[in-house]
């Protein structure tokens, strides 16, 4: 089968083509896992992490992709859980210990042994893959297999986080960084707080305007002060300016979100700027999002197919996997970017 291969670190800054198109054999399913003929593989911020060594691999050569949709054409023997010719989708979390504190309490996000599509396992930058069927997904009918793709990452852990945000209808809800988790998060919130007024935070003016065209209150550079602070924001950037600014736009007892797997060192000096009257005092509080769980994927997809969610997104073939990631680190950027394997 055809795949993309990451075979070692690369500095993406240099425009360098980190991932080889290769044929590699077919992997064959063991008794709970299902071979999936690969559809379509959204490409995410965090497969930048893992080619630049923020979040490397443990091993190579692998597989990227963790925002997978197919259809079951095999099972292995133990594995009774979905059909030939069901289609499904495979996210960032593909196996977990399934035994310790944090995964008996729904929480395997949590998990010592979180195994992680596209890095740990080969994921879905191909034509095939295996996964144990318990860590794969149903997707409902009314998307497309590249519209459901952003779904199973972009989609699921901006659910997570907004759950983590507690925001109530009526608040300001503030954004920073409006890619493809951004944007869903917005139509979400749309959907189920009408009331809230969201404020978005992003780089260049074609996101600005893109956020207002989807019903943005406000639109700015996150050097820009908003008309008025936020009881919670999300922050969905891989850098550290953007922290420091969005804590700075939070209300007394506001909450920040990170949703970020790590971030970049490039602009770290920006905490030193970190004043504690200013940015942490009257109660305000810090929350990271920490990969998501197996039920985070299942709502999400339920809430969207009830919203009827349809992700802009941009589509490229396999082979175009290098040209897709170095856009999407140059900030080439409206809605998500997905491959169209099969």
């Amino acid at each position: 089968m055809k795949a993309m291969l990451l075979t070692d670190l690369y500095d993406l800054k240099q425009n360098e083509k980190p991932l080889i198109i290769a044929e590699v054999p077919q992997p064959v399913p063991k008794d709970y896992e299902i071979l999936i003929k690969v559809a379509a593989c959204g490409v995410c911020h965090t497969e930048l992490d893992e080619i630049e060594g923020r979040t490397p691999p443990p091993y190579y050569p692998v597989i990227p992709g963790h925002q997978v949709i197919g259809h079951v054409v095999e099972a292995g023997k133990q594995a009774r859980l979905f059909s030939t010719g069901d289609r499904v989708g495979v996210a960032w979390i593909y196996s977990s210990c399934g035994h310790c504190q944090y995964c008996i309490g729904g929480r395997e996000n949590l998990c010592a042994d979180f195994r992680a599509t596209g890095r740990d396992a080969n994921g879905g930058y191909a034509e095939y893959m295996v996964v144990n069927e318990n860590y794969a997904h149903a997707i409902p009918e009314g998307f497309s297999d590249v519209e459901a793709a952003p779904l199973l990452c972009a989609g699921a852990v901006g659910y997570r986080s907004l759950k983590l945000s507690n925001l109530a209808n009526g608040q300001n809800l503030g954004l920073t960084g409006f890619g493809a988790s951004g944007h869903l998060v917005l139509k979400m919130v749309r959907h189920k707080f009408p009331d809230v007024k969201i404020y978005v935070f992003a780089r260049n003016k074609e996101e600005t305007a893109f956020a207002r065209s989807l019903g943005a209150a406000w639109a700015g550079d996150i050097t820009d002060t908003p008309p008025e602070l936020m009881h919670t924001i999300i922050d969905t950037t891989p850098v550290w300016q953007p922290v420091v600014r969005a804590l700075q736009y939070l209300q007394p007892g506001g909450r920040l979100v990170i949703n970020a797997i790590r971030k970049e060192n490039h602009d770290k000096e920006s905490l030193l700027n970190l004043d504690y009257p200013v940015h942490l005092w009257m109660e305000k509080e810090i929350k990271s999002v920490a990969n998501v769980t197996r039920s985070d994927v299942r709502e999400f997809l339920q809430l969207a197919a009830e919203m009827a969610i349809h992700p802009e997104v941009q589509v490229y073939p396999l082979d175009e996997a290098n040209e897709a990631l170095i856009e999407l680190k140059n900030r080439k950027i409206r809605g998500a970017k997905v491959l169209k394997i099969s």
